[in-house]
């Protein structure tokens, strides 16, 4: 309960804080620290520690300069400690994560009186593998097999052993940890993954260098932290792996979401499935010829040898099982439509062919039988380790764990599209979108891809995260849509007894900003007049000594505004393709540091996330209204659900989806309490259409200006 005691903490928390600081409360920060002090100092549970619905959940919109991070630890840190529950800080960015780590807490540590201790938590595959480091450095992991199709097995050439070696030489001498964030000098790609591992690969508490693996080391301060600080996806990878397995079980954790706009989207592609078939042939190959080996191998424990000719049968049936599927699916993509360059057919209200239904209904069983069957080997090989009954030495045998762990989570994998493919899609409320795809696998060969995806978040984060839970916070600057909170609540499964806040910014919008929607002769609709239209435009729009960023909703429109306009122009333009996007970020910001005028031309990547405060950007144009492109099947199937259903999904959908887009894109104006600038929209349906008005409307109170 929120008890006088804990609301004095916060509050000289918050007085100490802002003293030390010399800073002014800012009246949205207070409002915010208020109310989540309510929602999660205010959680009841019964006799039996249960509580119900989702008054425990508290939903706040606060735009860019609130100072979110502060508000909320403030407030959840005291209420944390208090209910001797672990405080999990998830943010959809890395860039946002250091620096809630490195800088934002402990700023907060050291200035507002609060104890607490932090933890950063990330993936295995940020950390070095000691047992892959120790292969490659000996030869040794020319035997292993690769989890995925294109991870070379080839010997490192000379650059990467020397790079290997000094890795090794650097965490004997304990200069570096094995955190790949940390190490001196940037770490290609492919020389990383050479040395890294994940959860199919991993063989745990058995491996002979687990005392000394950074991702145990790591993973063991977090049980010590009052403070984690996480991702989104590392959240919903633990809560996949049924939470607990990373972070601490959902039931001990309170949760703060920063940038929560982006976790129904990343649940989507979390419980998402799919299956290529000649890919999925070539690694049950793989596996299939290293049992073989293992089987030949006269050190082989008997009991499991037989294990493993069983397990080697049970793949050989499935993969041959796989023969006959290839017509049918070169049959229902035989004449199919190309979208974006890609030959696919969805199924509508997600309901699959009978023929292919029956098909998934055997290959469903037939991996099943592969997973359950590799199961009882890694028990047996794992129960031999543990006693020391195997024979051979330990290196093998963890190798031999390997190779069926492996065998395990791909075929995992499979038999989560085709447990999809094989349900009644007439139960599902709403219903899976299901699709297939011919689509490119490299050197000029294509494949064909299933797919199957949830269209909301919704049922995925109740019953996981929701549910479990002691509480949660989920905040960001575009929460709500069209001023409702309606459109989150539907994709995120939110309860309607959850707190709903909207905080009002710091920024003095009308003063700071004009929102500018010039005169144009043309609907943006008409793709070839419109760009015509901004071509001539443009020049007399952008201030050539300022800096400016234009936003596009196509690349197609871009790359001809681009080439359309002067060379003295086009001399100023850093475009979307032509550079990394943070060399086109440090380019820019030279320019206009020796003070030369430079102009972003970029999409939707640069229409959020981007800072360029002050003199960086002081003139966003929006080419049009960015609405999403139409042909995302999984978009596809949530419109065909909610038209089912006698909704209309322009307006429920597409219209306040561009709306949020919309003023993400805007938010790129105004960094700072110092910012000033404009906002010109170059689409007359903002004020032509009804939709485009309540837009509009929906819009930070800019000073509006329409011709």
């Amino acid at each position: 309960m929120l008890t006088d005691e804990l609301k004095k903490t916060i509050q000289e928390a918050y007085r100490q804080f802002l003293d030390v600081k010399n800073l002014k409360a800012r009246y949205g920060q207070r409002l915010m620290i208020a109310h989540i002090a309510r929602t999660l100092g205010g959680i009841k549970r019964n006799q039996e520690h249960q509580r119900g619905g989702g008054d425990h959940l508290c939903v706040i919109e606060a735009g860019t300069g609130t100072g979110k991070t502060l508000a909320y630890a403030l407030a959840a840190v005291p209420i944390a400690k208090a209910c001797d529950k672990t405080l999990v800080i998830s943010t959809a960015t890395v860039a946002l994560q250091e620096q809630i780590i490195y800088r934002d807490l402990p700023d907060v540590l050291t200035n507002s009186g609060l104890h607490f201790s932090i933890s950063l938590s990330k993936g295995r595959r940020r950390y070095i593998c000691l047992s892959k480091l120790d292969q490659l450095l000996s030869g040794a992991d020319a035997k292993v097999l690769p989890l995925y199709i294109d991870e070379h097995m080839a010997a490192p050439d000379a650059e990467s052993l020397s790079l290997y070696t000094d890795f090794a030489k650097q965490m004997a001498t304990g200069k570096w940890a094995g955190d790949r964030d940390d190490w001196k000098t940037v770490i290609a790609d492919d020389k990383w993954a050479r040395v890294t591992t994940d959860h199919a690969q991993c063989t745990g508490r058995r491996c002979s260098h687990v005392k000394q693996c950074s991702f145990f080391k790591a993973r063991e301060s977090l049980t010590q932290a009052d403070v984690i600080v996480a991702n989104h996806d590392l959240v919903l990878a633990d809560l996949a792996l049924g939470g607990g397995a990373i972070l601490p079980p959902p039931e001990e954790c309170i949760y703060v979401f920063d940038e929560a706009h982006h976790l129904p989207d990343k649940v989507i592609n979390h419980f998402s499935a799919n299956f290529r078939l000649a890919a999925t042939e070539r690694w049950m190959e793989q596996i299939e010829r290293a049992l073989s080996a293992m089987i030949a191998l006269p050190v082989m424990d008997n009991n499991i040898r037989s294990e493993l000719e069983s397990l080697l049968s049970q793949l050989i049936a499935v993969r041959r099982g796989l023969i006959p599927l290839r017509p049918v699916l070169e049959d229902l993509l035989d004449g199919a439509q190309e979208r974006q360059g890609i030959k696919s057919v969805r199924f509508a209200d997600g309901i699959v062919p009978a023929i292919l239904t029956e098909h998934a209904k055997s290959l469903l069983a037939g991996f099943s039988e592969v997973i359950k069957q590799s199961e009882k080997i890694i028990d047996s090989l794992q129960d031999g380790m543990d006693n020391n009954e195997l024979s051979g030495n330990r290196e093998a045998n963890e190798q031999w764990l390997t190779t069926v762990s492996m065998a395990r989570f791909r075929a995992e994998s499979a038999a989560a599209l085709w447990r999809s493919y094989a349900s009644d899609a007439t139960k599902e409320k709403p219903p899976n979108a299901r699709w297939m795809a011919l689509v490119e696998a490299g050197q000029g060969m294509f494949d064909i891809e299933l797919n199957a995806s949830p269209i909301l978040a919704a049922n995925a984060l109740k019953s996981a995260l929701w549910s479990r839970c002691y509480g949660a916070v989920l905040t960001s600057a575009t929460l709500t849509a069209l001023g409702s909170f309606d459109r989150f609540s539907m994709r995120a499964g939110l309860d309607t007894d959850a707190s709903f806040e909207v905080v009002p910014s710091p920024f003095r919008h009308a003063e700071a900003a004009e929102l500018y929607i010039p005169a144009m002769d043309c609907d943006a609709g008409n793709a070839e007049a419109h760009t015509a239209a901004i071509i001539e435009m443009l020049p007399t729009l952008l201030d050539a000594d300022a800096g400016s960023l234009v936003l596009f909703s196509s690349r197609k429109q871009l790359r001809a505004v681009r080439e359309g306009v002067s060379a003295e122009w086009q001399g100023r333009i850093l475009a979307q393709d032509d550079l990394p996007k943070h060399e086109i970020l440090s380019r820019h910001r030279e320019c206009l540091d020796e003070g030369r005028g430079s102009v972003i031309f970029g999409l939707a990547s640069f229409a959020e996330g981007v800072d360029l405060p002050g003199k960086y950007c002081s003139h966003v144009v929006i080419a049009k209204i960015p609405f999403a492109v139409p042909e995302d099947p999984v978009e596809e199937a949530l419109a065909e659900w909610i038209s089912r259903n006698k909704g209309n999904p322009f307006m429920d959908i597409t219209v306040p989806d561009a709306a949020v887009r919309l003023i993400q894109a805007s938010g790129r104006l105004l960094r700072n309490e110092a910012d000033t600038g404009r906002i010109t929209i170059l689409d007359r349906r903002m004020v032509s259409r009804h939709y485009g008005r309540k837009m509009l409307a929906s819009m930070p109170p800019y000073r509006q200006i329409i011709e």
